[in-house]
Order: structure tokens, then C-alpha cells, then sequence
């Protein structure tokens, strides 16, 4: 299996983790934005190659790991929902980033306003959702658990927003932190760090 992406990709990122929970041999290629055009059809990373198989989105990449590696993917609905919260606000974080880089900010967009609300929406719910599951948390974590933890760490990374309103959130990630395979997939570390 050949994983296409960037080390700092939280979309990546979470594929990385959960090749390594089933132990599936694979390679990543880092592959920068004029690769993934050529090399993708959706034009992004990450992508994966598994012999003629190629899947162009984490979320399918996740389920064929998962299945592939005899482990179940999105185990309850309440997981799946949290899954996809988290998914929405990494992509209006994402997007906003690359858009600013481009000088297209919120100050400028009642679109991208709506973004940064939906971000802020997102949050509010995922430190409520988080609560009661926090004193039983532990590893290995779920899909939803590890989408939060991978746009959390991100945005911090990428200084796109602050989680101290949000102390469930906190929490969590100080818990992934510790987690081997989440602390080695920081977006901060890349094979020349």
C-alpha cells in the first residue's frame, strides 16, 4: 500500500494512525499539491494505491484500512456522527487557512464568516460530546476520537485557533498526546525532524 500526502496533512495524519493500529504494511509518499493533481482525480491528499485499487479520500481510505486489517470502522452511530462534526469543521479550518494565504479573509466574505461560525459551533458540541466519555477514554481510540485529536492538533499547529474556552478538549488531547502513535504523527515531526 502506497499512502500519497503531506506530513502535516490531519487528513493524512489520521490514515498514518490507523495504518499503524492494524499494522498494515505500507509506504508513505510525500506528495505536494502539483503531485496530487496529476496523480489524483479529486486533485488532493491524501490518496491511497493498494495494487489496481486507488482511493482518493481519507474517509474511504480509513474503511478499507480498518477492514483490511480486520477491525471495525465507526463502530456506532454516535462515533460516525462524531466522525463527521469534526471532518466539517477540519474543512472549514482548512479552508480558510489556504484561502488567507491567498489574502481572502472573513473581513471580506459573509461566506467565510459563516465558516468561522461553523467552527465555533463545532467545538462548542465536540467539548459537550466529549464529557462523559473523557473518564473512561483510553486507547486504542476511535475514529471519531482520532479525527477530533488530528484537526485539534493541526489547527494549534497551524495557530488557527485556541481550545482553552473548551476544556474537554483539552483533555482529550492532552490523552492522544500520550498515545504513541498519535505523539509520533504530530504534524510538527517529519522524517528530516
Amino acid at each position: 500500500m502506497q499512502l500519497h500526502g503531506s506530513y502535516t496533512s490531519p487528513y493524512v495524519r489520521h490514515c498514518r494512525i490507523a495504518l499503524q493500529q492494524t499494522g498494515l504494511q505500507h509506504k508513505l509518499i510525500d506528495t505536494d499539491y502539483q503531485q496530487s493533481m496529476a496523480m489524483s482525480p479529486s486533485g488532493k491528499v491524501p490518496f491511497l494505491r493498494d495494487g489496481e485499487l486507488l482511493l482518493t479520500d481519507s474517509s474511504s481510505i480509513l474503511r478499507h484500512v480498518r477492514e483490511r486489517g480486520g477491525q471495525p470502522f465507526w463502530p456506532d452511530i454516535s462515533d460516525y456522527d462524531l466522525y463527521l462534526l469534526a471532518s466539517t469543521a477540519l474543512d472549514s479550518a482548512v479552508n480558510l487557512f489556504l484561502l488567507e494565504r491567498d489574502g481572502v479573509t472573513p473581513a471580506t466574505s459573509d461566506y467565510l464568516k459563516r465558516q468561522q461560525q461553523r467552527i465555533s459551533q463545532c467545538l462548542q458540541h465536540m467539548d459537550q460530546m466529549m464529557q462523559p466519555q473523557l473518564p473512561n477514554l483510553q486507547a486504542p481510540f476511535t475514529d471519531g476520537v482520532l479525527r477530533i485529536g488530528c484537526f485539534l492538533s493541526w489547527a494549534l499547529f497551524r495557530k488557527r485557533l485556541s481550545i482553552g474556552v473548551h476544556p474537554n478538549l483539552q483533555a482529550l488531547l492532552q490523552k492522544l498526546d500520550q498515545y504513541p502513535l498519535f505523539a509520533a504523527t504530530h504534524p510538527s515531526i517529519s522524517p528530516s525532524t
